[in-house]
């Protein structure tokens, strides 16, 4: 895997698909200037900047004062496409069907004994007794997850985007390996929590699927796509995108998906892999050289190779 100051660069960059906790955002939930800059330069640039990240849309507050002209967000991993410029505005939703979700909590009951379960809705969160509450969701319905997901059950005509599962003892890959034999044949299942935290979404459904068909609405190819991520739920996206980079905090299948690495999100690896992104495009602009879109050979720096 090269570093983010050597990686070869896409001849040309159309869209950049960053998630945002452990990647965009530093450990604080909060973005650095440095970030905010480029992010802003990037759009002047003609870049398209797309938000893409486990959170609901409610949680997008923590990037919505920086948008500048970028807006879209694609959250709870692929379910909701959003614009941040429109509160409460939901383009599309792929929701988890009901009966899909009771099954996959029957299942994962009898295969990991000690699950709780917590319901996403586009309206909000419910969740069960005994599982971990939200702290950015007071006053949520709090019941056992057959009730929440009962047809006569409040607020049943809600789409469901996320059915989240979280365990005390198992590891969290051990976790995820487990549901995914028990019951991967019904829904999608990733984690990004550092925790035993699974995040269960309707099949086919992923940051992959949803961003392949922004872009394609767009018309831009997965080769002028620069994607950013850390964790599993960012593989399939990191897989997709023509140029990825994750990030140095990133899981190991993450850096394993990815096609560079990056500097930590501590460190604004986003914004370092943007920088070099519009330095090339300045170059390549400059009299007597070659059109940017012929260029796919990596900018020299001085900066050393990240390890």
């Amino acid at each position: 895997m090269t570093s983010a100051t050597d990686a070869p660069l896409p001849a040309v960059t159309r869209l950049i698909a960053t998630d945002l906790d452990g990647t965009l955002l530093r450990d604080d939930k909060t973005l650095s200037a440095r970030t905010v800059a480029a992010l802003a330069a990037a759009e002047e640039a003609g870049i398209e900047v797309f938000f893409v990240t486990g959170r609901p849309a409610r949680w997008m507050g923590v990037v919505s004062s920086h948008v500048h002209s970028h807006g879209m967000a694609i959250c709870a991993n692929g379910a909701v496409v959003t614009d941040l410029r429109a509160p409460g505005t939901l383009l599309s939703v792929r929701p988890l069907e009901r009966r899909t979700a009771l099954h996959v909590v029957r299942t994962l009951r009898e295969a990991a004994p000690g699950a709780s379960f917590a319901v996403e809705l586009t309206t909000g969160i419910t969740y069960e007794p005994s599982y971990p509450p939200f702290h950015l969701d007071p006053g949520a319905t709090v019941a056992v997850a057959e009730t929440l997901l009962h047809e006569d059950a409040p607020g049943s005509g809600v789409p469901v985007i996320k059915l989240l599962a979280h365990h005390t003892e198992i590891a969290p890959d051990a976790f995820l390996a487990l549901a995914r034999a028990a019951a991967g044949d019904r829904a999608a299942f990733t984690r990004s929590s550092p925790s035993a935290l699974l995040e269960i979404s309707g099949l086919g459904v992923s940051k992959a699927t949803t961003l392949a068909a922004c872009c394609a609405e767009r018309g831009i190819p997965a080769s002028e796509v620069v994607a950013f991520g850390d964790m599993p739920n960012d593989i399939e996206m990191l897989s997709w995108a023509g140029t990825s980079y994750a990030m140095g905090n990133a899981h190991p299948a993450a850096l394993a998906a990815a096609t560079a690495r990056t500097a930590t999100n501590e460190e604004d690896g986003v914004a370092v892999v943007i920088e070099r992104i519009l330095a090339a495009r300045r170059a390549a602009v400059r009299p007597g050289l070659t059109p940017l879109a012929t260029v796919a050979a990596p900018v020299p720096v001085s900066a050393p190779a990240l390890m």
